[in-house]
């Protein structure tokens, strides 16, 4: 079974730059889809991103995709969220997931990290 673990989360302020993340283990990791959600406080959770581990077909929200980008290190196993001109809105916990379809990783992905904390003050 994969498990993926988030790092990287942190105070910062508005406009600022900030890097998740996520290193997989277990077997066979390269043949899931990667995927980061996030959650803000009394909202659903969303989709942010997604990327294969040969870096390709990455995908993005709308609300992020002129400031965040996703990349991958599979001699790493980690999958990173670099997040810049951070706003308050971006303000949640950040999640890790993986899933073996494609689709199912941008929409209900089978494995979670534990999340990571991302508190943008104003």
């Amino acid at each position: 079974q994969v498990q993926v673990v988030e790092s990287g989360g942190g105070l910062v302020q508005a406009g600022d730059s900030l890097r998740l993340s996520c290193e997989a283990s277990g077997r066979a990791f390269n043949a899931y889809f990667m995927a980061w959600f996030r959650q803000a406080p009394g909202k659903e959770r969303e989709f942010v991103g997604s990327i294969t581990w040969s870096g390709s077909m990455a995908r993005y929200a709308d609300s992020v995709k002129d400031r965040f980008t996703i990349s991958s290190d599979y001699a790493r196993s980690t999958v990173y969220l670099q997040m810049n001109r951070l706003e308050s809105e971006d303000t949640a916990v950040y999640y890790c997931a993986a899933s073996r379809a494609l689709l199912k990783a941008r929409t209900d992905p089978e494995i979670w990290g534990q999340g990571t904390l991302v508190t943008v003050s104003s």
